[in-house]
């Protein structure tokens, strides 16, 4: 058993004022330090800790969880790459939330963090105007960064929760 714990982040300010690329990439990476910020020095097995019965969700499951939507909406589906998800599969589509036991935290945050940088060089080649389509709904790039922030927005709020339920941290 190793001693790890989650890395604490450096959260910048969104920015305030820039074209919208600018302001849509700052929020964006708000939004993802903030996640990251509630996990900050918590133990594997604490990030594993679920909310409440018969939830499935944890801080670990939210990593999860954005490795793989992030990976779904601007590589798979606006790029148009075709790669496997990291945790969720046809027999269970909830891998990402209900595999988080036998999990290697530490491992899950640095493929969370891989996966971002790989979605970052990815987003930055992506016109906000280019169009894909998905299950046969015709979205943009601008439409996922909109969407990717709305749902770190939405699960941040849970992040909130879980973190105040397994140490009393509560804040921004």
């Amino acid at each position: 058993m190793t001693n790890w714990t989650a890395p604490a982040v450096d959260r910048q300010h969104k920015a305030k004022a820039g074209d919208e690329r600018t302001m849509l990439e700052s929020m964006l990476e708000f939004h993802r330090a903030t996640l990251l910020t509630k996990c900050a020095g918590l133990t594997a097995e604490q990030l594993k800790q679920h909310a409440t019965d018969p939830s499935s969700m944890s801080l670990l499951g939210l990593i999860r969880h954005l490795t793989e939507v992030e990976r779904g909406w601007f590589r798979n589906s606006a790029a148009g790459e075709k790669l496997d998800p990291f945790y969720c599969s046809e027999a269970n589509p909830d891998g990402d939330f209900d595999d988080v036991g036998d999990a290697d935290a530490e491992a899950d945050f640095a493929t969370y963090l891989a996966e971002l940088d790989s979605v970052r060089a990815t987003a930055a080649g992506l016109p906000l105007d280019q169009t894909f389509t998905r299950n046969d709904t015709t979205f943009n790039v601008r439409w996922v960064y909109l969407h990717l922030i709305e749902e770190y927005a939405r699960h941040n709020g849970h992040a909130d929760l879980l973190r105040e339920r397994i140490d009393g941290t509560t804040g921004e």
